[in-house]
């Protein structure tokens, strides 16, 4: 299992992680089989999402305002409630099936890290890469 580890730059941000994945899958030498990727934090999410256009990121960072804003009053006691919310919205791993060595991707697919309570000093991310 490859763990990566990375910081965030900002209280709210989107990463393209797809370049770390498919380089893992490569790594592992499996040709058919399953890419699991997760990560423990639920304040972050990982998730796929259209890779093509980074004004769609933007989007979906001001639609998820919408839905959990942080600027309104929580019964959570800490001040990220609208973090925990928007991860649970988002989730926190993806499956992505393994044919001939490459994921099996959408054309406009990536695989994203998504940081709801940031900057943060270190964040991370496992991939499992497991043949079938």
């Amino acid at each position: 299992m490859k763990k990566l580890t990375f910081p965030t730059s900002h209280k709210t941000q989107l990463m393209d992680i797809s370049k770390e994945v498919k380089e893992e899958v490569i790594r592992s030498g499996v040709k058919d089989g399953v890419c699991v990727v997760f990560t423990p934090h639920t304040t972050a999410s990982v998730f796929m999402f259209e890779n093509q256009d980074p004004s769609l990121r933007r989007d979906l960072l001001n639609a998820l305002n919408r839905v959990a804003p942080s600027d309104v009053e929580y019964l959570h006691k800490g001040q990220n409630a609208a973090a925990h919310l928007k991860s649970s919205r988002m989730g926190n791993s993806v499956s992505i099936p393994i044919e001939n060595a490459k994921l099996l991707l959408g054309k406009w697919q990536g695989i994203f890290f998504g940081e709801f309570d940031g900057p943060r000093q270190e964040r991370v991310v496992y991939i499992k890469v497991i043949a079938g």
